[in-house]
Protein backbone atom coordinates (compact mmCIF):
# COMPACT_ATOMS: atom_id res chain seq x y z
CA UNK A 1 0.00 0.00 0.00
CA UNK A 2 1.11 3.67 -0.49
CA UNK A 3 -0.36 6.38 1.99
CA UNK A 4 0.14 9.81 1.30
CA UNK A 5 -0.59 12.48 3.92
CA UNK A 6 -1.85 15.88 2.10
CA UNK A 7 -1.06 19.72 3.13
CA UNK A 8 -4.29 20.05 4.68
CA UNK A 9 -4.45 16.80 6.79
CA UNK A 10 -6.23 14.50 4.55
CA UNK A 11 -4.28 10.97 4.74
CA UNK A 12 -4.87 8.74 1.17
CA UNK A 13 -4.22 5.06 1.40
CA UNK A 14 -3.99 3.19 -1.84
CA UNK A 15 -3.94 -0.48 -2.12
CA UNK A 16 -2.55 -2.94 -4.63
CA UNK A 17 -5.82 -3.90 -5.57
CA UNK A 18 -7.13 -0.22 -6.81
CA UNK A 19 -9.15 0.72 -3.53
CA UNK A 20 -8.57 3.96 -2.08
CA UNK A 21 -9.25 4.93 1.15
CA UNK A 22 -9.39 8.43 2.10
CA UNK A 23 -9.49 10.11 6.02
CA UNK A 24 -10.27 13.22 6.72
CA UNK A 25 -8.15 15.50 8.26
CA UNK A 26 -10.23 15.09 11.76
CA UNK A 27 -10.54 11.38 11.03
CA UNK A 28 -14.05 11.39 11.22
CA UNK A 29 -14.89 10.31 8.25
CA UNK A 30 -13.62 8.03 5.34
CA UNK A 31 -14.41 7.36 1.95
CA UNK A 32 -13.39 4.22 0.83
CA UNK A 33 -13.57 3.95 -3.45
CA UNK A 34 -13.23 0.28 -4.20
CA UNK A 35 -11.82 -1.28 -7.54
CA UNK A 36 -15.19 -2.26 -8.37
CA UNK A 37 -16.42 1.14 -8.22
CA UNK A 38 -18.34 0.85 -5.15
CA UNK A 39 -17.99 3.60 -2.87
CA UNK A 40 -18.29 3.59 1.47
CA UNK A 41 -18.48 6.72 3.15
CA UNK A 42 -18.96 6.59 7.01
CA UNK A 43 -19.86 10.40 8.12
CA UNK A 44 -19.06 11.56 11.24
CA UNK A 45 -22.16 10.84 13.20
CA UNK A 46 -21.62 6.52 11.94
CA UNK A 47 -23.85 7.12 9.34
CA UNK A 48 -22.65 4.63 6.83
CA UNK A 49 -23.83 5.18 2.83
CA UNK A 50 -22.35 2.13 0.26
CA UNK A 51 -23.08 2.68 -3.24
CA UNK A 52 -22.59 -0.57 -5.20
CA UNK A 53 -21.57 0.63 -8.49
CA UNK A 54 -23.06 -2.44 -10.65
CA UNK A 55 -26.66 -2.18 -9.55
CA UNK A 56 -26.35 1.74 -9.25
CA UNK A 57 -28.34 1.04 -5.92
CA UNK A 58 -27.21 3.55 -2.99
CA UNK A 59 -27.82 2.11 1.06
CA UNK A 60 -27.69 3.99 4.04
CA UNK A 61 -27.60 3.00 7.47
CA UNK A 62 -28.24 5.50 10.31
CA UNK A 63 -26.48 5.05 13.34
CA UNK A 64 -30.35 4.39 15.05
CA UNK A 65 -30.95 1.81 13.14
CA UNK A 66 -32.96 3.24 10.16
CA UNK A 67 -31.72 1.54 6.81
CA UNK A 68 -32.48 3.40 3.05
CA UNK A 69 -32.01 1.57 -0.16
CA UNK A 70 -32.31 3.77 -3.37
CA UNK A 71 -32.92 2.16 -6.60
CA UNK A 72 -32.05 3.50 -10.01
CA UNK A 73 -35.54 3.33 -11.34
CA UNK A 74 -35.96 6.49 -8.34
CA UNK A 75 -37.82 3.78 -5.65
CA UNK A 76 -36.65 3.94 -2.00
CA UNK A 77 -37.26 1.53 0.40
CA UNK A 78 -37.13 2.52 3.91
CA UNK A 79 -36.13 -0.54 6.69
CA UNK A 80 -37.30 0.44 10.25
CA UNK A 81 -35.19 -0.94 13.54
CA UNK A 82 -38.59 -2.62 14.48
CA UNK A 83 -39.29 -4.16 11.10
CA UNK A 84 -41.43 -2.22 9.62
CA UNK A 85 -40.76 -1.75 5.94
CA UNK A 86 -41.77 1.26 3.82
CA UNK A 87 -41.49 0.99 -0.26
CA UNK A 88 -41.91 4.24 -2.04
CA UNK A 89 -42.38 3.62 -5.82
CA UNK A 90 -41.31 6.30 -8.88
CA UNK A 91 -45.35 6.33 -9.46
CA UNK A 92 -45.92 7.53 -5.89
CA UNK A 93 -47.49 4.72 -4.46
CA UNK A 94 -46.25 4.10 -0.83
CA UNK A 95 -46.74 0.12 0.47
CA UNK A 96 -45.96 -0.07 4.41
CA UNK A 97 -44.87 -4.04 5.77
CA UNK A 98 -45.07 -4.21 9.30
CA UNK A 99 -43.84 -6.67 11.78
CA UNK A 100 -46.83 -7.75 12.44
CA UNK A 101 -47.60 -9.14 8.95
CA UNK A 102 -49.93 -6.37 8.06
CA UNK A 103 -50.09 -4.41 5.16
CA UNK A 104 -50.90 -1.07 3.35
CA UNK A 105 -50.62 0.47 0.08
CA UNK A 106 -51.22 3.95 -0.31
CA UNK A 107 -52.22 4.86 -3.68
CA UNK A 108 -51.62 8.09 -5.77
CA UNK A 109 -54.83 8.20 -6.47
CA UNK A 110 -56.32 8.33 -2.70
CA UNK A 111 -57.30 4.38 -2.74
CA UNK A 112 -55.94 2.49 0.51
CA UNK A 113 -55.74 -1.45 0.71
CA UNK A 114 -54.87 -2.77 3.86
CA UNK A 115 -54.20 -6.91 4.03
CA UNK A 116 -54.07 -8.07 7.77
CA UNK A 117 -52.22 -10.72 8.55
CA UNK A 118 -55.49 -13.36 8.98
CA UNK A 119 -55.69 -12.33 4.90
CA UNK A 120 -58.31 -10.43 5.18
CA UNK A 121 -58.44 -7.13 2.76
CA UNK A 122 -60.41 -3.71 3.05
CA UNK A 123 -59.98 -1.36 0.21
CA UNK A 124 -61.16 1.93 0.63
CA UNK A 125 -61.91 3.89 -2.55
CA UNK A 126 -61.25 7.76 -3.26
CA UNK A 127 -64.75 7.88 -4.19
CA UNK A 128 -66.17 7.17 -0.86
CA UNK A 129 -66.63 2.96 -1.67
CA UNK A 130 -64.99 0.19 0.57
CA UNK A 131 -64.75 -3.38 -0.27
CA UNK A 132 -63.85 -5.97 2.21
CA UNK A 133 -62.52 -9.25 1.43
CA UNK A 134 -62.42 -12.51 3.38
CA UNK A 135 -62.32 -15.70 3.27
CA UNK A 136 -66.38 -16.16 3.65
CA UNK A 137 -67.14 -13.30 1.70
CA UNK A 138 -66.84 -10.09 -0.57
CA UNK A 139 -68.86 -7.24 0.47
CA UNK A 140 -68.82 -3.60 -0.78
CA UNK A 141 -69.93 -0.92 0.95
CA UNK A 142 -71.19 2.68 -0.80
CA UNK A 143 -71.30 5.84 0.38
CA UNK A 144 -75.05 5.90 0.19
CA UNK A 145 -75.36 3.16 2.76
CA UNK A 146 -76.11 -0.09 0.24
CA UNK A 147 -74.13 -2.75 0.60
CA UNK A 148 -73.52 -5.67 -1.47
CA UNK A 149 -71.90 -8.74 -0.32
CA UNK A 150 -71.32 -12.19 -2.01
CA UNK A 151 -70.50 -15.06 -0.27
CA UNK A 152 -67.98 -17.50 -0.91
CA UNK A 153 -70.84 -20.23 -1.96
CA UNK A 154 -72.00 -18.02 -4.18
CA UNK A 155 -75.00 -16.44 -2.62
CA UNK A 156 -75.82 -12.55 -2.96
CA UNK A 157 -77.26 -10.23 -0.44
CA UNK A 158 -77.77 -6.33 -1.23
CA UNK A 159 -79.45 -4.23 1.87
CA UNK A 160 -80.17 -0.97 -0.12
CA UNK A 161 -79.95 2.18 2.06
CA UNK A 162 -83.65 2.38 1.89
CA UNK A 163 -84.44 -0.61 3.90
CA UNK A 164 -84.73 -2.98 1.07
CA UNK A 165 -82.92 -6.35 1.27
CA UNK A 166 -82.70 -8.74 -2.18
CA UNK A 167 -80.89 -11.87 -1.51
CA UNK A 168 -80.22 -14.41 -4.65
CA UNK A 169 -78.97 -17.78 -4.50
CA UNK A 170 -75.93 -19.10 -6.28
CA UNK A 171 -77.51 -19.33 -9.48
CA UNK A 172 -78.05 -15.67 -9.90
CA UNK A 173 -82.27 -16.59 -8.86
CA UNK A 174 -83.98 -13.85 -6.96
CA UNK A 175 -85.10 -15.81 -3.60
CA UNK A 176 -85.80 -12.75 -1.45
CA UNK A 177 -86.70 -9.24 -2.53
CA UNK A 178 -87.88 -7.40 0.61
CA UNK A 179 -89.20 -3.92 -0.09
Amino acid sequence: KVEVVLTDGRRIITFRNGTKKEISADKRMTTICFSNGDVKKTMPDQTVIYYYAGAQTTHTAYPDGLEVLQFPNNQIEKHYPDGTQEILFPDHTVKCLYSDGCKETFFPDGTVVKVEKNGDKIVVFSNGQKEVHTAQFKRREYPNGTVKTVYSNGRQETKYSTGRVRIKDEEGNIILDKK
